[in-house]
């Protein structure tokens, strides 16, 4: 699992070359976690700044008056919207989002702030991001 969590371009020839499993066994397994849903599926990683998405920004939402998954659904459609949380605390909810400049950041909270059910929201600018990792280490 940490072989394809870092690389999941690996074949499985130099899976089962690192691990010192036999190929068709590593095939196995990959694929039976894929229909397990453990697997959910593969994706690139990208330096957003190099892209021209300089400002990553936190946004935590107070919901009321319309039905919570609804309106994070709406906001989850959203270009810029990274990952939509749904928490407990003082918000119903937390959003990511990458934006290219202030101009695009206070779009998006307007956008979001439209959003019929926001009735609040709070947004904190990431400075520096000192680790970044959704990857749950066996």
């Amino acid at each position: 699992m940490d072989l394809l969590r870092d690389n999941s371009r690996l074949s499985f020839r130099a899976i089962a070359k690192k691990t010192g499993l036999a190929t068709s066994t590593v095939a196995a397994r990959v694929s039976r976690m894929e229909s397990e849903g453990v697997i959910t599926g593969y994706s690139a990683s990208f330096d957003y700044e190099k892209l021209g998405y300089d400002l990553l920004a936190i946004i935590t939402a107070i919901i009321q008056g319309q039905p919570l998954l609804k309106v994070q659904s709406k906001i989850a459609a959203m270009r810029e919207v990274m990952s939509v949380y749904d928490v407990t605390g003082d918000y119903d909810s937390m959003v990511i989002v990458r934006v290219k400049n202030r101009k695009e950041l206070s779009e998006t909270v307007k956008k979001i702030l439209a959003t019929e059910g926001v009735a609040r929201t709070n947004t904190h600018l990431v400075l520096n991001t000192v680790k970044e990792n959704y990857a749950v280490r066996k």
